[in-house]
Formats: C-alpha cells, sequence, structure tokens
C-alpha cells in the first residue's frame, strides 16, 4: 500500500545548497582573472571595505574589496573611472549575488604601460642585457663624471649638491637632454653618444627626478636600454624616487633609487668600512627580497589549495556591513513614524476632552449590550425553528418511515440490494429488512412479470 504512493520525483536541492555548489563551480573554475571596466557605484562603509561594480556597454559585475586589501591602493578610485582589476570569482551565499573579491586593482592606462614594460623587461632579459656578467664595475675613485639629464631640473642640482658636499674634487660634465615627452627619448641617446664621443667621463649617470609613471616612460623605451647597454663607459641609472623602477635600472652598471643617491654611490667617502657594511646591508636586502618573494609564492600555491578561514570572517562582514545599512534605514523609519504618531496624538488629546470621551463611551457600550442580549434571543429562536423545521424534514426522507408503511429492503446472501427479480435464484437465501428486525428467507420460485 505505501509502495503505491512512494514519491518518485527527483530529490530538489534547498537554495543554500545550490547557492554553495555554484559558488564552489565559480572558484574552482576561475581561480583568477583580471577584469577591466568602468567603476560604478562605488561605496565605502565604516568598516572600510570598499563595494563597487564595473560595466562596459552591455554588462555590469558586483565587486568587493575588503580593508585589509585596499589599504595598499595610493588613492581611493573615482565614480566613472577605467580600472583594471584581479580577484577571485565567487558568490556571496547569502543573497545569492555573484561578485569578484578584488584583491589589487589599478587604473587600466597604468595596466597598459605595465605590460609594455613586462613585455619589454622580458624580452631584453632574454637577450642577456640585464645578466651581472657584463655589468662593468664601479670605479672607486672616479676621474671624471659625466651626467645625462636636463639642465634645469632638480636631479643635476641634487647630484653637484652632493658631489659637493663628499667630493668636490672631481670634475663634472652635464650632457644635457631632454627627460620627458616623445622627443626625450632620441634626445637620451644622443647625449649617451656625446659622452662616448668626448671620451672624458669613466663613469656616467643617466636619470631624472621622480613622476608619474608616463612622465619616466622614455626610461623604459627600447633604444634608451640598448644605448645604455652598448655604452663602454660604467653607467648608473637614477631615474625617479625610492619606490620607481624602470627598465633603465635593469641594463645600467649600476641601479640607484635616486639621482642624490647616484652621486652618493659613486663618489668616495671618508670611512671605507661604511661603504663596506652598505654593499653587505644590499646584498642581505636583494637575499631578504627574494627569500620574502619565494615565501610569498608558496603562500600563494598554498592558498590556493586550501580554504582560506579569512574568506569566512569577509562573508560575515560583508552580510554585517549589509545589516548595518537595513538597521540604520529602520530605526531612521521608526524614529519618523513615533513622532508622527506622537504629534497626532498630541493633536487629538487636545481636541477632545476625557469626560465626554468616557461618557459617549459609556454610551456606546450600554447600547452595544442592549443590542447583543437582543440579538442573541433572536439568534437562539431563529436555531430553534430551523432545528424543528430539519428534524421534521429528515424524518419525511428517513427510509425508516417507509419500511413504517410495510415496505422492506431485500438483500441477497452476498448483502447486495436485490431491485429485480432476475437477480435471484430458487432456493437462494434472502434477508428482508422490515421497520423492526430482519427477516431471512429462501426463495422457491422467480417471477419477472
Amino acid at each position: 500500500m505505501n509502495d503505491a504512493f512512494q514519491d518518485t520525483r527527483p530529490r530538489a536541492l534547498s537554495v543554500s545548497e545550490l547557492n554553495h555548489q555554484a559558488r564552489h563551480l565559480l572558484e574552482t573554475s576561475f581561480m583568477q582573472v583580471w577584469v577591466e571596466g568602468e567603476l560604478s557605484g562605488f561605496s565605502r562603509p565604516s568598516s572600510g571595505h570598499w563595494y563597487f561594480s564595473l560595466k562596459d556597454r552591455n554588462c555590469q559585475i558586483r565587486c568587493a574589496m575588503f580593508r585589509s586589501v585596499n589599504q595598499r591602493v595610493r588613492a581611493a578610485p573615482k565614480e566613472g573611472e577605467l580600472v583594471r582589476i584581479r580577484g577571485k570569482v565567487t558568490l556571496y551565499e547569502n543573497r545569492g549575488d555573484f561578485q569578484i573579491i578584488v584583491e589589487h586593482l589599478e587604473p587600466a592606462g597604468a595596466g597598459a604601460l605595465q605590460q609594455a614594460f613586462e613585455a619589454l623587461k622580458l624580452k631584453l632579459f632574454n637577450e642577456g642585457l640585464f645578466s651581472t656578467e657584463r655589468k662593468k664595475p664601479i670605479p672607486a675613485l672616479p676621474r671624471h663624471i659625466g651626467v645625462v639629464t636636463s639642465p634645469t631640473g632638480a636631479a643635476i642640482h641634487d647630484i653637484l649638491t652632493v658631489l659637493a658636499r663628499r667630493c668636490p674634487g672631481i670634475p663634472v660634465t652635464l650632457y644635457p637632454t631632454a627627460v620627458q615627452g616623445q622627443a626625450a627619448t632620441a634626445d637620451i641617446v644622443v647625449a649617451i653618444g656625446r659622452a662616448v664621443a668626448h671620451n672624458r667621463a669613466d663613469v656616467l649617470i643617466i636619470g631624472r627626478g621622480g613622476g608619474s609613471l608616463e612622465d619616466l616612460w622614455c626610461f623604459n623605451e627600447e633604444a634608451v636600454a640598448r644605448a645604455i647597454a652598448a655604452c663602454p663607459i660604467a653607467t648608473v641609472s637614477a631615474v625617479g624616487h625610492e619606490v620607481d623602477t624602470t627598465i633603465a635600472d635593469y641594463v645600467a652598471d649600476l641601479r640607484a633609487p635616486t639621482p642624490s643617491a647616484a652621486a652618493e654611490k659613486i663618489s668616495p667617502d671618508q670611512s671605507i668600512w661604511l661603504r663596506q657594511l652598505q654593499a653587505i646591508s644590499e646584498r642581505l636586502q636583494a637575499a631578504m627580497g627574494r627569500q620574502h618573494t619565494a615565501l610569498e609564492n608558496r603562500l600563494l600555491q598554498l592558498s590556493t589549495r586550501l580554504k582560506d578561514p579569512r574568506r569566512s570572517l569577509q562573508e560575515k562582514a560583508q552580510r554585517l556591513d549589509g545589516l548595518d545599512l537595513r538597521l540604520s534605514r529602520a530605526m531612521a523609519q521608526l524614529t519618523q513614524r513615533l513622532h508622527m504618531r506622537t504629534d497626532y496624538l498630541q493633536q487629538r488629546l487636545a481636541m477632545q476632552s476625557p469626560n465626554r470621551q468616557l461618557a459617549s463611551a459609556s454610551e456606546r457600550v450600554l447600547r452595544a449590550t442592549t443590542g447583543l442580549n437582543l440579538a442573541i434571543q433572536q439568534t437562539l429562536k431563529s436555531r430553534h425553528e430551523q432545528l424543528d423545521y430539519t428534524a421534521q424534514t429528515l424524518n419525511l426522507v428517513s427510509p425508516l418511515a417507509t419500511l413504517g408503511r410495510g415496505y422492506a429492503i431485500v438483500k441477497d446472501h452476498q448483502g447486495k440490494i436485490v431491485r429485480h427479480a432476475g437477480q435471484l435464484e430458487a432456493g437462494q437465501a434472502i434477508s428482508a429488512r422490515v421497520a423492526s428486525g430482519t427477516v431471512h428467507a429462501r426463495v422457491t420460485s422467480c417471477d419477472e412479470s
């Protein structure tokens, strides 16, 4: 009996199960993606997390960048700005929202230049232009220093100031050039050629002050890199500030973080031990950087294989932000409603006297009590009349009344009611229900006439 009603329909997933499976499928299919688009709907709640959308002409996708990550971004993005992001595709299970957890954000233009930078860097690396074996040693006590930079920039002033302080006896020759703009690339190549043709300097500083990636781009051009690599004079690249790195830095025989630092590195100091200590410190920092990079890569590999416990905290933080916004709106609406209700009650209280309200209420209660008693009496009378009528009707249609007039209900041996004589055969047992009791008999003959 139970098997006949067994549910054979396929098992239905719960909403939580479906969202969990969808999230797992997204995260395993898209481990890490780069996406470029226009930033829209940027918001930064009190938690410090960033929420926004990336869109193009046809579609958009929601993004979340948590505070521990967005603190590394130099400046918050602006509405409508074209940006490139790197992150993980996932699903916010509580709302079923398809989104990207952003791990890196940069302007789209800077991203394109960075790609060109990396492409040229890889090309020159494969050609061996970055190899330490080809780099020339920097003279410990240079006889003449050449400087390739702008004659009006801060770089030449910083270099001359440091050299005058550390070793003013070394002669310096400036080879002027533009260090920014489309014409700067050719100017820098020509200036390096003039320094080689003069054959005076035994070390050549090439650089300028800091600036944006676009400002420093001439030092990332292939022509400048090859001119530095082919220069027979020992070269020092001094482009930008501490955080700036260009192709010229990799090709030159020595890289200095700033023009002032370049002058420091090539000019002799009063203490040779201090220079040795500085060299040891630089090698240690480089080794630590390589070790840090290796450990960071290892951690990234492990994070892709293990479930990150921070993800749950990030989702709870995101959900908490949503609840915080909802609570703030609800509290504001409730406060507004309470103020409106209080004003309304105060107006009614001022307009109506309590004594008059009590008298009116007492009168309404009296009228209601009288009407209720009358209604109860009428309802009871109506129900009694309806019950009598129903009893009479039931007696009229009852089969017992019919049997009382002499009729009987005949059944065969199987308990079926006999309506035609043809249903019975001679000798068959029958029973007849009369008004009072049941009669059992046997058929002697049947006549259907």
